[in-house]
């Protein structure tokens, strides 16, 4: 995430249809088309997602280092993962609740500052206990972000300039997932893996110095409310939708937190050819977003079996042939190209089942990808200490596979529901 809030259908122009209940959900809180355009904000915002999802991934690419550094297993290791998702879990719904009545310019510099401190900590930890600390920090600034990220890009840019805003910020995801694994892995081979994490925090200090002078003042518009989000779990859609999203997400996370070992202790490939298959991911999701974004916008219950099929089919064929580099490169990059599939396809279907409630089911999203990024580290961590690298891909087999079976059995149906959901967003039919 990837984060949750990939939710490119943004760009796709879900949210500026007119007419559209997702329209008429977050209306209030877009600014008019009288108002100029704050580009300048819209930008930090997009440094803030680039350094964010950086910092989020990075010990993927550095584990077996980080591991031998802090002589700990590998397995331990990619619980910084975990420690991050589940603390971004909680305060993706928590933080605006929490902030409501604060000033968002404010709560954004907050949990920039979050990010930086992170940063540093992980520089210097000694010990898996500090860098535990730094990876729950980042998780509040991670899960708070996101959770506000789209609301303030309504309030910078006229109605009609929100896709492109959206889709402007959410090229950090993109630029992020290319660079991040591959970079980390060869700074973190020619300086050590604490030089990677050096990196992250240049980033974001950049990102807070950007934020203090572009983004304006943001007075809290909205008083969530908990009682929403208990309705919401109340819906036979949305917790359909958000069992698909633990499944299919925490398979994934598996396979991908643990690649690094599998490619060192199965493949045996030197540091040299690990990044640049890394690259080769990165590369992949770079183009899978364009893909994801194409199939869930006619069928995002499509977009996600697609997915769910492909990375289940690259999965068995790490397991049963990851000892081949070819087999192994090839597996890898088109897993990433595969992962695009999953947040477009997500959020489409979130807001089908809740058109009514579009952010608190946002909210709710952003949560279930957290916890399923969570399962993942820990399921894959516990398979890997126990039946060594393969672990990660083995794990990644059996939720992918139920999960992409529950949303082939009950995701939503285009020819069923676009006369409800979405009655004038050409496509969905």
């Amino acid at each position: 995430m990837s984060s949750p809030s990939c939710s490119d259908c943004t760009a796709d122009g879900l949210l500026d249809e007119p007419g559209s209940p997702l329209a008429d959900t977050a209306s209030p809180t877009i600014a008019g088309d009288d108002v100029p355009a704050r580009w300048a904000a819209v930008g930090a915002l997009a440094l803030g997602v680039f350094g964010l999802v950086t910092a989020e991934f990075l010990p993927a690419s550095l584990l077996t280092a980080l591991a031998s550094d802090l002589s700990i297993s590998e397995g331990a290791a990619g619980q910084t993962v975990t420690a991050t998702a589940l603390i971004g879990a909680i305060a993706a719904p928590s933080i605006p609740l929490l902030t409501r009545r604060i000033d968002r310019k404010h709560v954004m510099l907050a949990l920039t500052t979050l990010l930086v401190l992170s940063n540093a900590l992980a520089v210097v930890a000694d010990s898996l206990w500090p860098l535990l600390t730094a990876r729950v920090m980042l998780g509040v600034a991670l899960g708070g972000f996101w959770s506000m990220a789209a609301a303030l890009a309504m309030r910078l840019v006229p109605e009609s300039k929100f896709p492109r805003a959206m889709s402007f910020i959410l090229t950090g995801v993109s630029v992020a997932t290319v660079c991040a694994a591959p970079v980390g892995a060869w700074m973190g081979e020619l300086w050590g893996w604490r030089s990677a994490f050096v990196a992250a925090g240049v980033v974001s200090v950049i990102t807070l110095l950007a934020q203090i002078f572009t983004l304006p003042s943001l007075p809290p518009t909205a008083n969530p409310d908990l009682r929403v989000l208990g309705q919401l779990l109340g819906r036979p859609g949305v917790r359909m939708a958000l069992l698909a999203v633990l499944l299919v997400i925490s398979g994934h996370f598996a396979g991908f937190t643990y690649l690094r070992p599998l490619m060192e202790n199965v493949t045996h490939l030197s540091v040299g050819a690990i990044s640049a298959i890394l690259l080769a991911y990165g590369i992949g999701g770079f183009f899978g977003n364009f893909a994801g974004g194409y199939l869930a916008g006619r069928s995002e219950r499509t977009a996600i079996v697609f997915g769910g099929t492909l990375i289940a089919l690259l999965a068995i064929g790490l397991l049963l042939a990851g000892h081949s580099m070819i087999v192994t490169a090839i597996a890898i990059a088109l897993w990433g190209f595969a992962f695009g599939a999953f947040p477009v396809g997500f959020q489409i279907w979130i807001i089908r089942a809740a058109p009514d409630q579009a952010e608190g089911a946002g909210g709710l999203l952003v949560a279930a990808f957290q916890i399923a990024i969570a399962t993942g580290a820990i399921g894959g961590g516990l398979l890997v200490d126990h039946v060594g690298a393969i672990g990660g891909p083995l794990f990644a087999v059996v939720m992918m596979t139920l999960g992409t079976l529950l949303t082939l059995r009950h995701g939503p149906r285009p020819a069923n529901l676009a006369d409800e959901a979405l009655p004038s967003r050409p496509g969905f039919h």
